[in-house]
């Protein structure tokens, strides 16, 4: 059975109500519902485990998108002025959706069985939604086997991290935590070797050199301003650093994970 095609004339027609503004924070409050914008990210969640609420076509791609949706999710088809007016600027994919949040998994989610290989990404304190969309889209390619986002991070389902991340949000494992402290220490009674990511290379271990691994890493990296603060270095087992040249003492932090992680990654 075919998904619904539904006609929006207006605006303000109170079935389109979440693509209004797309404001993140009150889609939330309504019932933990996020927006994939764009037609590769739309593909992307129907392609997923991630089930869609609603999407939101113009006339000229819903013969392309309708047949993807499944049969409970309507289609709403507008015109491009209209759906200029309902988002609030001009929006050239003309392909949009709002879906359902994931629960919240518990951290055991992460946790491989036996002596299985297991690289996480943890960051304590990632406040930019470009680069939390960054660090997980390259967590996801690089092979690391899900992500532990802190409570002083940004929401892993914020529209920019959704559309930066290009769709690796919906199928890496991605746990929030709500006491880092507790679930550091939980990782590493579980076989975890701790590694702080660091600008500091006063006695920290230099990435040029022969790095070793062991099969269970979770692997830290710190805010944009501040790096890793002395709470989060002190918890970890190990110090890793970049060497730089020309006087360059830091990198952007999704930059910096994609080289760690290229080298750390199995």
């Amino acid at each position: 059975m075919p998904a619904s095609r539904l006609a929006i004339d207006a605006p303000d027609d109170p079935r389109i109500a979440p693509y209004l503004n797309l404001r993140d924070r009150e889609l939330a409050a309504r019932g933990d519902l996020f927006i994939a914008e764009g037609e590769h990210l739309v593909r992307r969640l129907l392609a997923s485990a991630i089930s869609p609420v609603s999407i939101l076509v113009t006339t000229r791609k819903v013969d392309e998108i309708a047949p993807l949706a499944p049969p409970h999710c309507p289609v709403y088809v507008a015109s491009d002025a209209v759906i200029r007016g309902i988002l609030g600027f001009k929006f050239h994919s003309g392909v949009i959706a709002c879906a359902t949040r994931p629960a919240n998994p518990p951290l055991e989610s992460l946790l491989p069985a036996g002596d299985t290989r297991c690289t996480l990404v943890v960051c304590p304190e990632t406040h930019n939604t470009e680069n939390l969309g960054s660090l997980i889209r390259i967590a996801a390619a690089l092979g690391a086997q899900g992500m532990l986002v802190g409570e002083r991070s940004c929401d892993p389902f914020f529209r920019r991290v959704v559309r930066v991340s290009m769709g690796a949000v919906f199928t890496l494992p991605i746990v929030r935590s709500i006491d880092m402290v507790r679930d550091l220490e939980k990782l590493r009674r579980r076989g975890f070797e701790l590694i702080a990511t660091v600008v500091d290379d006063d006695g920290a271990e230099r990435l040029d050199e022969r790095t070793r691994r062991g099969p269970r890493t979770a692997i830290l990296f710190g805010s944009e301003s501040q790096g890793l603060s002395r709470q989060w270095v002190s918890l970890c087992d190990r110090r890793l650093t970049i060497p730089m040249h020309l006087g360059n003492d830091s990198l952007n932090v999704a930059v910096a994970a994609g080289i760690i992680l290229w080298r750390l990654c199995p």
